[in-house]
């Protein structure tokens, strides 16, 4: 097929896994598609991006379409660190932070300094065009920051990545998510759990913006040392690779720390069974789930069922004060 008659291929009406309507051509490597007013060039289409589950670069793009009304809620108005795979899962990958010069007029963008002095313009994703813009770029996962771009100092949320060391295996960590449930739960903190789609579990607990990133991750970090100090057997939040125990799972604070960032609710990791990053109930955790339990295959489906289980990361309502920790610790 020449690549304009590819170009102006429509899609087909082929079925999705989330049971809507297929919108990425299977058939072609090329397609213009339009949403609204704005329209995005997606390529490479049929470019294997898991060979050995038959899952294409467009498979990918479909999947980010049929999940798109729960996940862009939890994007919008945050610089997106673009990590991008342009061989596939297996392929190798580079990070990129700044925009492409080349990019959609419509493309906003979030110019944040750091401490260098430097100035990053980071895309930031508004829309569904947006979104397949970056997807179509080779990014599996999506890493935005915590705050959002009117103030990158102030995020909305802190979090702990439990993730196993050398030896841990994934029963512990549901153990260790449910540890710090019941801890969180005493501090009347409340928490919200998903897959990372890689080896662990993210617990989020909403705040209302106000502190600042680095007292954010001073919290985080006294609650994690804390907890580890209260179950060293299982758990450990040794940052120093080199002196953390083996058979442990590690509380990450400084996951909190200004600048990083974590694969997003609803992302597609890099996974031998292309496992998503998926928000579960903490009876979920209870009754025993496995990472390879939430794929790009299923999860639409689990969304259509249950909704955004993560919806209340971005709700005005019931978001923790932070300070009220402080204020009971002085009394």
């Amino acid at each position: 097929m020449s690549a304009a008659r590819a170009k102006r291929a429509r899609p087909t009406p082929a079925r999705a896994s989330g049971g809507s309507r297929r919108v990425v051509p299977s058939d072609v490597d090329t397609v213009e598609m339009r949403a609204g007013a704005r329209s995005v060039h997606l390529t490479n289409l049929r470019k294997p991006f898991w060979p050995e589950l038959g899952i294409t670069k467009g498979d990918l793009l479909q999947y980010y379409v049929d999940v798109s009304a729960v996940l862009l809620p939890h994007l919008r108005d945050r610089a997106m660190v673009m990590k991008r795979y342009p061989n596939g899962a297996a392929g190798d990958y580079f990070f990129m932070k700044r925009a492409p010069s080349q990019r959609p007029d419509w493309i906003q963008t979030c110019s944040i300094e750091h401490d260098s002095g430097n100035v990053i313009d980071f895309p930031i994703i508004q829309d569904l065009p947006a979104l397949l813009w970056v997807v179509n770029l080779g990014c599996i996962d999506l890493n935005q920051w915590y705050a959002r771009c009117d103030d990158v100092d102030r995020p909305d949320y802190l979090h702990f990545d439990l993730d196993p060391v050398k030896g841990a295996t994934f029963a512990q960590v549901r153990e260790a998510a449910l540890i710090l449930k019941e801890t969180l739960d005493s501090l009347k903190m409340p928490s919200y759990p998903k897959t990372t789609g890689s080896r662990g579990i993210h617990v989020y607990v909403p705040i209302v913006r106000g502190p600042a990133q680095k007292d954010v991750w001073s919290i985080a970090k006294t609650i994690s040392i804390s907890l580890a100090g209260a179950h060293p057997r299982l758990l450990t939040a040794e940052y120093r690779v080199a002196r953390r125990p083996t058979e442990r799972v590690l509380v990450d604070y400084n996951q909190n720390a200004w600048g990083r960032t974590l694969a997003s609710v609803y992302s597609v990791r890099p996974h031998p069974a292309a496992a998503v990053s998926t928000p579960v109930t903490w009876q979920e955790i209870e009754r025993g789930l496995a990472i390879e339990d939430f794929r790009i295959d299923n999860v639409p489906a689990r969304v259509g069922k249950l909704g955004d289980l993560y919806a209340p990361l971005v709700a005005r309502q019931n978001r923790f004060r932070l300070e009220a920790l402080a204020q009971a610790a002085a009394r």
